[in-house]
C-alpha cells in the first residue's frame, strides 16, 4: 500500500538539454582572437635610459652667433730658413738655439776643398779670358789703324789723280796736250777713286767685325765673371750668417756632420711678431673669409684677432686659417705654442636654436628624441636644421620654443620610437 502511494506521488523531472561541442569551440576561438587583437594593440614597453647619462637641451628663440672652432699653434710672421747652398762638413758652431742674433752673426762654418778648388779654377779662367780680350782688342785696333792709313794714302792719291785729269782736260781743250795723254790721266783718276772706295768698304767691314768680335769676347768674359762670382758666393756661403735680427730657433746640426745642398741649417725668427695658424674642419670652413673677427685662446689669456688668409685647398680634412694678432700678447706666448681659436662668421638676431646634437651637420635633417610634456617619455621626431655654430644650431622645422630634446648620441636606440628617461 505504501509502495503504491509512493509511486503515485513521484513526479518525474525534466532533463536539461546538452550543449553542442562546436558551440563551445566557437566561443573559445572568439575569446582567443579577442585576446590576440587586444595584445597586438598594446604598445610595447619603452626601454629605459638613464637620464643622467644623456645631454638634454631646451629649444630657445633669440640671437645666435655663428662660430667655428679649431686648434693650431702660434707661428712667427717673419721666419728665415737658412739652407745649404753647397755640400760641406760642419767645422764650427758658434751659437745655439735660443740665442739672440743680428744679421751679421756667424752661426756656423762649413768646409769643402772641392768648392774652393772650383772657385780658384773659375778665377783662373776669368783671368785668361780677360787677357784674351785685351789681346784681341789690341790686334783688331792695330789692323783698323793700318787700314785707315791705307785709306788716307789712297785718298791723297785719288785727289792728285783727279787734279791731273782735270788739268790735262783743260790743256787738251787748248790743244796743248794730246788725246791719249788726257785719257790716261782720266783713267788713272777713275782707278784711284775705285781703289779708294774699295778700301773704305774694307775699313767699314773691318770696323764692324771688330765690334762683333770684341762684343763676343766681352760676353764670354761676363759669363766667366758670373761663374767666378757664383763660385765665390759658394765659398762665402760656407760661413753661414743669420741674415737678419731675431732669435735662433733651430740649428739641428753637430760638429763633423756632412750636409748636402738644400739641407736645413738653421731657422731665425722674430718672436715679437706672432700669428695663429688654425686647423678648421673642411665641413665648417666654407664660410670663413679674410677680415672676419677671431678669438685665440693662448691658455694664458684670450686675444682678439682678424682672419688674414684662408688656405685655398684642404689637407687631411682640415683647412688652414691664418689669424693676425696684435703686437701685445699675454705672457708666455711664444712660437709653436698650442692654441685654440674661434672664428665668428655672423650674428643671427631672432632664430630658433638648440645645442648642437651629436653628429649633426648644418643644413641637414636628423631624428631627435623630444620629451613629452609632463612625463618622462621621449619620442623620436624628424628635425630639420639650418645654419650651425660651434655649440648650437638653428632649428628650421620640427621643434618649437620650449621643447626639450636629447642631444646625446642615441644610435643604440635606433630600433625604437620612444624611450623612458629615469
Amino acid at each position: 500500500m505504501r509502495l503504491a502511494m509512493h509511486r503515485a506521488v513521484d513526479i518525474p523531472k525534466a532533463r536539461k538539454p546538452r550543449r553542442k561541442p562546436y558551440l563551445l569551440a566557437a566561443v573559445g576561438l572568439a575569446a582567443l582572437v579577442a585576446v590576440t587583437v587586444g595584445l597586438s594593440r598594446l604598445r610595447p614597453a619603452a626601454p629605459t635610459v638613464d637620464k643622467a647619462s644623456v645631454w638634454l637641451d631646451t629649444v630657445k628663440r633669440g640671437p645666435l652667433v655663428r662660430q667655428v672652432k679649431g686648434t693650431g699653434s702660434l707661428v712667427p710672421e717673419s721666419i728665415r730658413w737658412l739652407t745649404a747652398d753647397t755640400a760641406g762638413r760642419v767645422e764650427r758652431i758658434h751659437v745655439r738655439p735660443g740665442a739672440t742674433v743680428t744679421a751679421g752673426t756667424v752661426l756656423l762654418e762649413l768646409s769643402n776643398p772641392d768648392v774652393q778648388l772650383q772657385a780658384l779654377e773659375a778665377e783662373r779662367q776669368l783671368a785668361s779670358a780677360e787677357g784674351d780680350f785685351l789681346e784681341l782688342r789690341e790686334t783688331l785696333q792695330t789692323q783698323r789703324l793700318s787700314q785707315q792709313a791705307t785709306v788716307a794714302a789712297l785718298t791723297a792719291e785719288a785727289s792728285d789723280a783727279t787734279r791731273r785729269s782735270q788739268a790735262n782736260t783743260a790743256l787738251f781743250q787748248k790743244s796743248f796736250v794730246g788725246d791719249l795723254e788726257t785719257r790716261q790721266t782720266q783713267e788713272k783718276a777713275q782707278e784711284a777713286s775705285q781703289r779708294l772706295e774699295l778700301e773704305r768698304q774694307r775699313l767699314d767691314v773691318m770696323s764692324q767685325s771688330l765690334r762683333q768680335r770684341l762684343a763676343s769676347q766681352q760676353e764670354q768674359v761676363e759669363r766667366l765673371k758670373a761663374v767666378a762670382r757664383f763660385r765665390r758666393q759658394q765659398v762665402e756661403s760656407m760661413k753661414v750668417l743669420a741674415g737678419e735680427d731675431g732669435v735662433l730657433q733651430e740649428l739641428p746640426l753637430e760638429l763633423g756632420q756632412w750636409v748636402t745642398p738644400g739641407v736645413l741649417l738653421a731657422k731665425v725668427v722674430k718672436p715679437e711678431r706672432l700669428k695663429a695658424e688654425l686647423r678648421i674642419a673642411e665641413t665648417q670652413a666654407r664660410d670663413i673669409l679674410p677680415g672676419l673677427k677671431a678669438q685665440v685662446d693662448t691658455r694664458n689669456g684670450i686675444v682678439e684677432g682678424t682672419v688674414a688668409r684662408v688656405a685655398p685647398a684642404a689637407s687631411q680634412g682640415t683647412v688652414r686659417v691664418e689669424v693676425s694678432l696684435p703686437d701685445a700678447l699675454p705672457k708666455g706666448a711664444r712660437p709653436d705654442l698650442t692654441v685654440e681659436g674661434t672664428v665668428e662668421l655672423e650674428r643671427l638676431d631672432d632664430v630658433l636654436s638648440v645645442g648642437r646634437p651629436a653628429g649633426a651637420q648644418a643644413e641637414s635633417t636628423l631624428a631627435l628624441f623630444r620629451l613629452l610634456p609632463g612625463g618622462d617619455e621621449a619620442v623620436r621626431i624628424p628635425v630639420k636644421l639650418g645654419r650651425g655654430s660651434v655649440n648650437a644650431v638653428e632649428v628650421v622645422q620640427g621643434l618649437a620654443e620650449g621643447d626639450q630634446v636629447v642631444l646625446s648620441d642615441m644610435t643604440a636606440w635606433d630600433a625604437v620610437e620612444r624611450v623612458r628617461l629615469r
